[in-house]
């Protein structure tokens, strides 16, 4: 698994899943609100399946 996911990506999609897995906790909002376990794994793990499948990456080119 090569990293695919960087930098904002990889924050935005941290806070969302600790967001939406705190809602899911606290019962506000629907049971689905626990899908915020995907974005919160990719974010930590730094790949998305989905990125790969589509051919896209945020992680900034490396020079050398």
């Amino acid at each position: 698994m090569k990293t695919n996911v960087g930098g904002i990506d990889k924050i935005l999609r941290i806070v969302a899943g600790i967001v939406l897995i705190a809602l899911g906790i606290m019962g506000i909002g629907a049971p689905w609100t626990f899908i915020g376990i995907v974005p919160l794994a990719t974010g930590l793990m730094g790949w998305c399946p989905a990125y790969t499948l589509l051919g896209m990456n945020t992680c900034p080119m490396k020079k050398g």
